[in-house]
C-alpha cells in the first residue's frame, strides 16, 4: 500500500474548474486558503471535454487549473475521468448502453450509461486512464489518484446479451462444470437443468419468481464486474504512477449491491462518501453506523471522507438544510470513528445541471454566509487535530456484516416482507450508540479474539468457516447474540436441514421447528414485559437457558430469548423483532456480562469516542442535544486549547476533543482496532489474487 496521508487531517471538497470561467479559479483557490482547503478532487466528470473524440485529448484547461491550484498550495486528488462516458460513445458504440431485467435500455443524458461488461467502454475507458496518468503522473499537485466514482451507483446491474455473456464466463470459472452449477441452483426444480451453458442468461424479468440461487450468483457477478474496473484502472495508475489510488465507496444501509468487504484490498485507502438521510431525525446515529462500517472494511486503519454535504442535498424528497452547528458535528463525528480526511461535494455550488440545488462549501450566495463561515471554523478545527492524525479507533464490540447475507436475505418468496437485512443492524448499533459504545462492523471472517461481544444480526447467509468461527469464538470466553433469520442457509441458498437457525443450532443450544411471521401491524407481549413484532418461532431449548417466553400472540409460553453457555463463554439468540426499550435493555445485558463499558459516563444524546495511538488517546465528545453536557474529563481540550482538570462542559450542540493526560484502562492491543492491529484482513470470496 502507498502511503496516502498528508502532515494533517485532508481537507476540501470536490472541485469542478469546468464548470465556471477561469477567472473564478483564482478567487477559489484564495478562498480554499482561507477556510484551510488542502485538498481538492478534479475532474470526476471531464470525460467529454478532456476526449472530445475518440483518441484526440485538450489537457489545455486542466494543465491550468492544477497550476493554479499548485500556486496556491493545494493538492489535487487527481480523477481517471471515467465516471460517466461521454456522449459520442454511446453515439458510435450503442452496444455499451445498459439494459434492465425488463430489456428496456438506459440511455445517455444522466450519467454511467454504459455496460459495466463492455470491452469497448473497457478499452475506452483505460485508453484516457493512460493518457491523463502519463500527462500527469509528475504533476507537484497530485497526491492522490480517484478512480472513476461511486462505481455502480446507476448501473450496476446490466442484464444485455455482452453481460449475458460475461456472466456465463464468470459461472464456468465459479463452478467449473455444469454438474456442479446445477447441484448449486437446485435446477431439479421447476424443470430447470441445464445442458449447455448458453442456456444460461441473468435472471431477467419472468412469468414468476426466478431462481434465487441464479439471483444470488448474478449480483456476486454484479459487484466483481464493477470491482473489475476499479481493478483495471488501478493498474494502469500503479505502472505508470507513484501516488496513491483509491476511490469513493458509498458503505451504508442504502447501497446494496457492492461487496466493499472485497474490494478494500483493491484501495490504497478506503474512501467513502456518506450522506444524511433527511427524515430521519437521528440521522448521526446512522452517520456513525456508516462510519463503524467504512472502519470495519478498513481493518481498523484510518479511512477519507470522500464526499458529505454542508448542508441540503438534490435527490432526496425534502431537502432538509443543516441547522446552525451541525455541518461541524457531522464532519467531526466522522473524524471521530476514524475519518483522517474530511471532503465534501462538493467546493461551489453548481449553476446548472441536475445537482444545481445540492450544497456546497461557497453556496450560491457566496462566502458571506453560514455555511461558509462554519467551512471555515471547521478547516480551523481539522488544523488543531492534526495531531490525532493514524490514530485508531477504541471498539470491544463487533458487529456482523456481510453483503452476500443481505442479498440473500431480501430475496423474494421468503416468510416475510417485513424482515429486511438492515434493520436489526441499525437497532442494535443504536441501542449501542446510545449507551455510549463503539463497535467494529465488520465482515464474519474477521478475527473476532480482540473483541468482548459480538453482535450478528440476520446473518441468513453464512459460510460454514465463519459459523465455526463464531463458536470457535465464544467457546474462547466470547459473549455472542444471534438474531432471528440467521444461519438459515449455506452460500448456494440452500436450507441448512434438522431445523432453524441451521448454522448455530448446536451453539446457541435452540432448535426452531417452524417460523410464525406475523401480520402486519400485529404485536406480541412478552413476559419480561417487552413487547415484539414481525416474527416469532416455534423454538425448542436444547440445552439453552430461557430467559424470556411469548405472553400471547400465536406462541403463547414459547421461548423468545435464550442463553446458552459454550466453552468459556455464551450464545444468546433472540427470536423476534424486540421493540427499541427492550432491545436498549437486552444490549445492557450483553454490555454487562462481557465487560464493555463507554469510554466515560455521558449524559443521553452525547456523543463520546476515543481514538489513540501507541502513545496517547484523544476523547471525542459530540453533543447532539440542546443541553449543556458535563463529563468526567481530565487533559488539553484540542479545539479551544484549554485545560480540562477533572470536567469538561460541552455547550449545547458543540464539539470538544480533549488529549486525555490520566492513563486509560483499556491495553493498546486489547482489541483489533485499537493500538497495534491484530484482524486478519476478510477472506475475498473472489479468490482472484490482488
Amino acid at each position: 500500500m502507498r502511503s496516502w496521508h498528508g502532515e494533517g487531517i485532508w481537507y476540501g471538497a470536490d472541485f469542478n474548474p469546468e464548470q465556471w470561467p477561469e477567472q473564478t479559479w483564482v478567487e477559489d483557490v484564495a478562498l480554499m486558503r482561507r477556510a484551510g482547503v488542502n485538498l481538492v478532487s478534479v475532474g470526476i466528470f471531464s470525460w467529454a471535454l478532456l476526449e472530445p473524440a475518440p483518441g484526440e485529448f485538450d489537457f489545455g484547461w486542466l494543465d491550468r487549473a492544477l497550476d493554479v491550484l499548485h500556486g496556491g498550495g493545494i493538492n489535487v486528488d487527481l480523477a481517471t475521468a471515467t465516471a460517466s462516458p461521454p456522449p459520442w460513445l454511446a453515439h458510435r458504440y450503442p452496444e455499451t448502453l445498459p439494459r434492465r431485467a425488463d430489456g428496456a435500455i438506459l440511455w445517455p443524458g444522466g450519467r454511467q450509461a454504459y455496460c459495466p461488461s463492455s470491452p469497448v467502454f473497457r478499452e475506452r475507458s483505460l485508453a484516457l486512464v493512460e493518457a491523463v496518468a502519463r500527462r500527469y503522473a509528475e504533476h507537484p499537485a497530485v497526491v492522490m489518484w480517484h478512480v472513476s466514482n461511486e462505481l455502480g451507483c446507476h448501473n450496476v446491474h446490466c442484464y444485455c446479451d455482452v453481460s449475458a455473456e460475461a456472466f456465463r464466463r464468470w459461472l464456468r470459472d465459479r463452478y467449473g462444470d455444469l454438474a456442479a452449477l446445477n447441484a448449486a441452483w437446485g435446477t431439479a426444480f421447476w424443470s430447470q437443468r441445464y445442458h449447455d451453458w448458453a442456456e444460461i442468461n441473468p435472471p431477467r424479468t419472468a412469468p414468476t419468481f426466478a431462481n434465487p440461487t441464479q439471483q444470488l450468483d448474478f449480483l456476486r457477478f454484479s459487484s466483481d464486474e464493477q470491482r473489475a474496473q476499479l481493478r483495471a484502472e488501478r493498474e494502469v495508475l500503479k505502472r505508470l504512477a507513484p501516488q496513491p489510488v483509491t476511490t469513493n465507496f458509498m458503505i451504508g444501509t442504502g447501497i446494496k449491491y457492492l461487496d466493499y468487504h472485497s474490494w478494500a484490498s483493491d484501495v490504497d485507502v478506503v474512501a467513502n462518501d456518506h450522506y444524511l438521510t433527511a427524515a430521519d431525525p437521528e440521522a448521526h446515529v446512522g452517520l456513525a453506523l456508516a462510519a463503524d462500517h467504512t472502519r470495519g472494511v478498513a481493518g481498523g486503519d484510518p479511512w477519507l471522507l470522500m464526499e458529505h454535504s454542508t448542508s441540503a442535498v438534490n435527490w432526496q424528497p425534502r431537502n432538509v438544510a443543516k441547522t446552525p452547528g451541525q455541518l461541524r458535528r457531522n464532519s467531526l463525528a466522522h473524524v471521530a470513528r476514524g475519518a483522517d480526511g474530511v471532503l465534501f461535494f462538493q467546493w461551489r455550488a453548481s449553476r446548472a445541471g441536475a445537482e444545481k440545488f445540492h450544497s456546497a462549501l461557497v453556496p450560491h450566495a457566496g462566502p458571506e454566509t453560514k455555511v461558509f463561515r462554519e467551512v471555515c471554523r471547521l478547516g480551523a478545527d481539522l488544523r488543531a487535530l492534526a495531531e490525532v492524525r493514524g490514530s485508531r479507533v477504541d471498539a470491544d464490540v463487533a458487529i456482523l456484516f456481510d453483503y452476500e447475507a443481505w442479498w440473500g436475505a431480501e430475496l423474494d418468496s421468503h416468510p416475510s416482507v417485513d424482515v429486511t437485512y438492515a434493520d436489526r443492524l441499525a437497532a442494535l448499533h443504536g441501542a449501542l450508540w446510545r449507551a455510549g459504545v463503539t463497535a467494529d462492523v465488520v465482515h464474519p471472517s474477521t478475527d473476532l479474539s480482540g473483541y468482548r461481544l459480538v453482535l450478528v444480526p440476520t446473518l441468513y447467509l453464512v459460510h460454514d468457516a465463519d459459523a465455526e468461527a463464531l463458536r470457535r469464538y465464544v467457546e474462547a470466553g466470547g459473549t455472542a447474540l444471534v438474531t432471528y433469520f440467521s444461519g438459515i442457509v449455506d452460500e448456494h441458498d440452500h436450507i441448512r436441514l434438522g431445523g432453524y437457525p441451521g448454522a448455530f443450532r448446536e451453539l446457541l443450544g435452540i432448535r426452531t421447528e417452524e417460523f410464525f411471521p406475523l401480520r402486519a401491524g400485529e404485536r406480541v407481549r412478552l413476559d419480561d414485559g417487552a413487547t415484539a413484532d414481525v416474527w416469532t418461532e416455534w423454538l425448542h431449548p436444547e440445552g439453552a437457558e430461557v430467559l424470556a417466553s411469548y405472553a400471547d400472540g400465536p406462541l403463547p409460553g414459547v421461548p423468545a430469548l435464550t442463553r446458552h453457555p459454550a466453552g468459556a463463554g455464551a450464545a444468546w439468540y433472540v427470536g423476534t423483532r424486540l421493540d427499541e426499550a427492550a432491545t436498549d435493555r437486552l444490549v445492557a445485558r450483553l454490555l454487562a456480562e462481557s465487560g464493555v463499558r463507554p469510554p466515560v459516563p455521558a449524559p443521553a444524546g452525547v456523543e463520546v469516542v476515543r481514538r489513540r495511538d501507541a502513545d496517547r488517546s484523544w476523547l471525542f465528545v459530540i453533543n447532539h442535544t440542546d443541553a449543556e453536557a458535563r463529563l468526567a474529563v481530565t487533559g488539553t481540550e484540542l479545539l479551544d486549547a484549554a485545560r480540562c482538570d477533572g470536567e469538561l462542559v460541552v455547550p449545547a450542540g458543540e464539539v470538544a476533543v480533549v488529549r486525555e493526560e490520566a492513563a486509560t484502562d483499556r491495553p493498546i492491543a486489547a482489541g483489533s482496532t485499537a493500538g497495534v492491529p491484530t484482524a486478519e484482513p476478510p477472506v475475498d470470496r473472489a479468490a482472484e489474487p490482488a
